[in-house]
């Protein structure tokens, strides 16, 4: 059984660093997370084996791993708006933001780890991948003019 969970996971974490230029994962607390009635899934999963492999693999392909913070709060932000739920328990799996947005708790989580990975991000030259947005020129200011000669 060992031998066939760790051939699916250096299958499923050689799929996943192939098909993506970055991966973001969430540094979660398993050891904490064994301690819960979660205990038996969380080490079935084998979520540490896969985290190590997605990172030495990255290494390999050339790609870039990112850890997200095990304390950002990713399930309970909300992805539209950015506002930021109260105490949340585990048995709740879905919730509406006061904005009026209606979260899945998983794919809301989702939509934050990503966000958050692209934003920890840096590019060739140390600026953040997502420069501020910038402001188009006004019609009198220098430019180049449509159908000037």
């Amino acid at each position: 059984m060992a031998d066939a969970r760790r051939d699916f996971t250096h299958k499923l974490s050689t799929r996943i660093i192939r098909d993506n230029q970055a991966v973001v994962v969430e540094d979660l607390w398993v050891k904490g997370l064994a301690r819960t009635r979660l205990a038996k899934s969380v080490h079935d999963a084998g979520w540490s084996a896969l985290v190590n492999m997605l990172e030495y693999k990255a290494a390999r392909y050339g790609r870039t791993p990112v850890k997200i913070d095990r304390w950002f709060p990713s399930s309970k932000l909300c992805s539209a708006c950015g506002t930021l739920a109260g105490s949340m328990p585990l048995h709740i799996r879905s919730w509406t933001c006061p904005c009026g947005a209606s979260h899945d708790r998983d794919v809301n989580a989702a939509r934050n780890i990503l966000a958050a990975g692209r934003a920890e991000r840096l590019n060739a030259c140390g600026g953040t991948v997502r420069p501020a947005a910038q402001r188009r020129a006004g019609p009198g200011e220098t430019g180049s003019h449509r159908g000037a000669a």
